[in-house]
C-alpha cells in the first residue's frame, strides 16, 4: 500500500463518516476510495462494511430507549435481518469480481437516485403515516411488522444492504412504514437496529470467509470515527441542503465513471 492509498483511503474514510453523521450517503465516498486504492471490487465493498460497521452499532445504542418499548417486534424483524443479510453477504462472495464489478455502476445509480429522492420518499411516508393514524383512530393497534409480507419486506432489504448497502436505510424506513409503523422514532429506532444486525452478520461472515483487506479496513475505520466525530461541527458550516448536494454530485459522478470504465 502506497502513500498516494493511504490518502485516499483517510479522506474517503473521513468524508463517509461525515456524510454518515448529518446527511447519510457515506459509501459513495468509502467504497470509490477502496477502489481506487487498488483494492479488488468485492474486498473493498466487504472492507467497506467493516469499516463503517462501528457507526451502525453506535446509532443503535442512541435509540435503546425507543427499542425497549418496542420488544414485541424486534424479535421476527431481527431474524429476517439476520437472514437477509447473511443471504446479501454470501452473495456477493459468489458472485465474484468480476460481475461485481459490471454491477458497480448499477448499484451506484440505484442508491444515488435513492439518496436524491428520499426528501420526497420521507413526505410520502409522513402522509402515509397521518392517513393510518386517522383512519386507525378508533381501532386496537396490529403487530403489522410481524406479519409475513412484512417479514418477508424486511429480508428482501436485508440481501440488498448485505450484498452493497448503500441506500439501505432509505428502502429500510419505507418498508417498515409500508408494514405498518407509524411513529418517526420508533421507524429510526427499529432501522438503526435492523441496519446494525445485517452489518454484524455480513461482517462475520467476511471475516470468516477472508475477504477483508485489514490495513485498508483499519485505516478506514479510525478515519471515518474521526470524520463522524467531526460532521456536526462541520455541518455547522455547510448548511444540510448542500451537503445532500455533494453527495448526489459525487454520487452521479462515480455513476457515470463507472458506467464509461467498465466494458461492455
Amino acid at each position: 500500500m502506497t502513500v498516494a492509498d493511504i490518502v485516499l483511503i483517510v479522506l474517503g474514510g473521513f468524508a463517509a463518516g461525515a456524510a454518515n453523521s448529518v446527511a447519510g450517503g457515506g459509501s459513495f465516498f468509502s467504497f470509490p476510495a477502496m477502489l481506487a486504492a487498488g483494492v479488488p471490487p468485492v474486498v473493498a465493498n466487504a472492507s467497506n462494511s467493516v469499516a463503517l460497521w462501528p457507526g451502525s452499532l453506535a446509532a443503535a445504542w442512541g435509540y435503546r430507549t425507543e427499542l425497549v418499548r418496542m420488544r414485541p417486534h424486534l424479535l421476527g424483524l431481527s431474524v429476517a435481518a439476520l437472514v437477509g443479510g447473511m443471504a446479501g453477504g454470501l452473495l456477493l462472495l459468489a458472485v465474484g469480481n468480476a460481475y461485481f464489478a459490471q454491477l458497480i455502476p448499477w448499484l451506484l445509480a440505484f442508491a444515488t437516485g435513492l439518496f436524491a429522492a428520499s426528501p420526497q420518499i420521507a413526505t410520502w411516508l409522513k402522509h402515509r403515516r397521518e392517513r393510518q393514524a386517522s383512519a386507525n383512530a378508533t381501532a386496537a393497534p396490529t403487530a403489522h411488522s410481524n406479519s409475513v409480507v412484512g417479514w418477508l419486506a424486511q429480508c428482501l432489504v436485508s440481501v440488498y444492504g448485505g450484498f452493497f448497502g448503500a441506500g439501505m436505510g432509505i428502502l429500510m424506513m419505507a418498508s417498515l412504514s409500508i408494514a405498518g409503523h407509524e411513529d418517526l422514532h420508533e421507524v429510526n429506532a427499529l432501522k438503526n437496529l435492523l441496519s446494525s444486525v445485517v452489518y454484524s452478520i455480513t461482517v462475520a461472515t467476511f471475516i470468516t470467509a477472508g475477504a477483508i483487506s485489514w490495513p485498508h479496513t483499519l485505516i478506514m475505520l479510525v478515519a471515518a470515527s474521526a470524520g463522524g466525530y467531526l460532521g456536526v461541527r462541520l455541518a455547522r458550516r455547510l448548511q444540510g441542503p448542500w451537503l445532500r448536494r455533494v453527495v448526489i454530485a459525487v454520487g452521479a459522478a462515480l455513476t457515470a465513471y463507472y458506467f464509461l470504465k467498465t466494458p461492455g
